[in-house]
């Protein structure tokens, strides 16, 4: 890498290598135990006499800048930067917009800046350490060799091939979906899916419906568009279809386990919202996030599969079933909003990331994908009984757990008198992390209650955890 300097004429050269090193240093923009090139190295790249360079290093090293080592070469000497006055900004044409933005930061992500506690509830998160780290080691070279013998520099937008077979085999066998690999967008996690389709689907002023409670994120991403969002109430059935208003063109939903209550949508309240969906000509979008792991009943149809007018966008994610970190989702996508969301897509960053989209492949096409969620579904059940065990037992007299059958959070109603928001902030001085369901309303009367994840804290844990939880609450009463 060269080191960026710039001289003019060809007069002066060694004071103004001197000048522009000296402010370097002085900025900090040179960090102390730097090493410089060597001077015969730097006057070739500046195309000056080594004389220039030596007689520049010569003063820096006189005043103490730099200090040579005999054998390795010369390097910044270690002092306090002496910061240069900040130019004065000029307030931005934009400044208004950037605020706006700058407001729509998510109850999730001011959530994950707090220091995790010893014993965690946080939702939505998975658990690493049954992660099969070994056999994603082995699919991301087998990626890498995929990538070394390719012979294009990109790829089409909607993902490669190899994965959404992949990924359509997976979702009809474990959802019910209807779809093939045509039908299937990759994207860089759920959330980029939701952008997507409300990029080619969203303008200014237009209608959006959706949950509430419901997801934040989304939220904030139909209003970030200029949407007029219609927050729609829940009950025990799901979204209260006969409140979704005329005109609507976008209807979010989580039927399968409602974010962040978790009560599923009935059938008959499925079948009333794409009969309202179809007398709009809205499309819904369908955010199965979470729905690999169920633990009671028969698994209701993906409300993609009872779709016979192509008005149901399915939204999945990789993130809870393997690695947040993974950045890897998709969407099912009717034939009407594919070709717009392609090109949504490529205008906004061409497409995923192609190693980790063939090393997906491979671990799906392996059978690691269901074995891991076979392993997960086991750890989960076990987590979920324990908690459900308590709020049904010594936490009764205070909460009221909603019910639920999938995901990995369950959602506790709070009973007359309990403080929740007290309740938080206590149990955090006794290293026990819960969340409030609070931050998930929007219109609707706030249900006080609790959102418990059981992803990330371990089964052994969850006693200890809400044995202080039950301390903190006797004290409270």
């Amino acid at each position: 890498m060269e080191l960026h300097i710039r001289l003019e004429g060809r007069k002066g050269l060694a004071n103004q290598l001197y000048q522009q090193l000296r402010a370097g240093i002085d900025s900090g923009h040179l960090a102390a135990g730097t090493q410089l090139p060597p001077t015969r190295l730097l006057a070739e790249q500046l195309g000056v006499s080594r004389k220039t360079v030596a007689e520049a290093y010569s003063r820096l090293t006189y005043e103490n800048l730099l200090s040579g080592v005999v054998g390795r070469g010369t390097f910044i000497t270690p002092r306090r930067p002496v910061h240069a006055e900040e130019p004065q900004a000029i307030a931005l044409a934009a400044a208004d917009s950037l605020k706006r933005w700058q407001q729509r930061a998510t109850v999730l992500g001011r959530r994950a800046l707090d220091a995790p506690s010893r014993y965690d509830f946080i939702g939505g998160a998975s658990s690493k350490a049954q992660f099969p780290f070994d056999q994603w080691r082995t699919c991301l070279l087998y990626g890498l060799r995929r990538s070394q013998r390719h012979p294009d520099r990109h790829f089409a937008p909607q993902g490669l091939l190899e994965l959404r077979e992949a990924i359509a085999h997976h979702i009809a066998y474990a959802r019910g979906v209807h779809c093939t690999a045509s039908d299937v967008l990759v994207c860089n996690g759920a959330q980029q899916a939701l952008d997507l389709i409300a990029r080619v689907l969203v303008e200014p002023g237009c209608k959006v419906a959706m949950e509430d409670p419901g997801y934040p994120p989304a939220r904030q991403l139909f209003l970030a568009l200029g949407a007029h969002l219609q927050s729609v109430p829940v009950d025990a059935e799901g979204l209260c279809v006969e409140q979704i208003e005329a005109g609507t063109r976008l209807i979010y939903v989580t039927p399968s386990h409602q974010f962040p209550l978790g009560m599923p949508m009935s059938t008959p309240r499925r079948q009333a919202l794409l009969a309202r969906a179809a007398e709009l000509g809205a499309l819904v979008i369908e955010d199965d996030y979470d729905c690999e792991f169920r633990y009671a009943g028969p698994a209701a149809e993906a409300l993609q599969r009872l779709d016979r007018h192509g008005l149901v966008a399915y939204v999945g994610t990789f993130s809870k079933t393997l690695l947040p970190e993974l950045r890897l989702g998709y969407a099912v996508l009717p034939p009407a909003v594919m070709p717009a969301a392609c090109v949504a897509k490529h205008l906004t960053d061409w497409h995923s990331p192609s190693v980790q989209q063939w090393a997906l492949a491979r671990f799906i096409a392996e059978g690691h994908l269901n074995r891991h969620i076979r392993r997960c579904h086991e750890v989960y059940s076990a987590r979920r009984e324990r908690i459900l065990a308590r709020l049904t037992g010594d936490l009764a007299p205070w909460f009221d757990a909603v019910p639920a059958s999938a995901g990995f959070h369950l959602s506790a109603l709070a009973r007359p008198g309990v403080d929740v928001e007290l309740l938080i902030n206590l149990a955090r001085k006794v290293e026990v992390g819960l969340y409030s369901l609070a931050p998930f309303f929007s219109h609707a009367p706030v249900r006080p209650g609790l959102l418990l994840g059981f992803g990330a804290i371990e089964l052994l844990d969850i006693d200890p955890a809400l044995d202080r939880v039950a301390d903190t609450l006797q004290r409270l009463s």
